[in-house]
């Protein structure tokens, strides 16, 4: 079966249920399994700024929905040249990838009939349920039992390790300029980790703030900028650095890395479980590997 993965979610289900080989086309995002940009065809590209601050990247993507454009493109000739068998998108963020809507556009356009399976999770449980579908679709479906064991299992650990512990209230910051409180399965993640997200949206979008009207009180911070790393000139290191002055000086904050642990729908939002728990719960949960969590004040 050839696999065309549409979003970076896709890709890493793939490649942890075995189906990295089987990978024909990706996006420009797709950074796991490693290198599998550089041996299968990019499909989308996007039209956002590659090295631009936050309040750079919010203009465009304000600038280009009033104007009714899109922030990906597909790439309709390497999408016919992949000839996949099965296409992964999504329908659930027109922000953080390519909408299915513009893939049965493509469909007809090249004239496919490769099944098209739309991984729309809103909670952390139908981050599960996508790996379940994903490899029925696939036709793997023991390999998909086995990973939702192994990744339910550990939740399970955090569970039992914080269980009867204070819960923390943790003030996500998935976006910085201008701020936005988190949604879909975010809080989730805070929630499994033994703490309680403030603000928060579980299940829905995720909502601008002003940082004259954060909800309080809160007892952590945490920066998980959406879509960007822990380290670089943008990073979520840089942004909580950004950003300290904004927030109460004696609160502790800490800085995540969101693509790979936070808002990628995948099997490593589970090591944000446990990183995030780290931090919450020290002592009770392992610290994580470094690169994942850090704290910055």
């Amino acid at each position: 079966m050839r696999i065309a993965s549409l979003l970076p979610a896709g890709t890493e289900i793939a490649g942890r249920l075995g189906l990295a080989d089987r990978l024909v086309g990706v996006t420009f995002e797709c950074d796991h399994p490693a290198g599998v940009r550089d041996r299968v065809a990019v499909v989308v590209d996007t039209a956002l700024p590659a090295a631009g601050t936050p309040a750079e990247i919010d203009a465009v993507v304000r600038e280009r929905a009033a104007a009714g454009l899109p922030l990906y493109d597909l790439d309709r000739a390497a999408l016919a040249a992949a000839d996949p068998d099965l296409i992964l998108t999504q329908d659930l963020c027109a922000v953080c990838a390519l909408p299915g809507s513009t893939v049965a556009q493509a469909q007809e356009s090249i004239g496919t009939d490769a099944q098209v399976l739309s991984l729309d999770p809103h909670r952390l449980p139908d981050v599960l349920d996508v790996i379940t579908a994903v490899g029925t679709a696939a036709q793997v479906p023991e390999a998909a039992v086995a990973l939702v064991g192994e990744l339910t299992g550990r939740l399970d650990g955090v569970a039992a390790a914080v269980c009867g512990r204070p819960r923390p209230r943790v003030l996500v910051l998935e976006w910085t300029e201008p701020p936005f409180l988190p949604g879909h399965w975010v809080p989730d993640l805070v929630t499994a980790a033994g703490g309680s997200a403030v603000g928060a949206v579980p299940g829905g979008r995720s909502v601008a703030a002003g940082w004259d009207t954060l909800p309080g009180p809160f007892d952590v911070v945490l920066v998980a900028p959406c879509g960007f790393g822990l380290t670089g000139e943008q990073g979520a290191l840089a942004q909580a650095r950004a950003v300290l002055d904004r927030l109460p000086a004696q609160i502790p904050v800490y800085a995540l890395d969101s693509a790979s642990y936070v808002v990628r729908a995948g099997p490593r939002l589970v090591d944000g479980v446990e990183a995030i728990a780290s931090v919450l719960h020290p002592g009770a949960v392992p610290e994580p590997p470094p690169g994942r969590i850090e704290r910055v004040r």
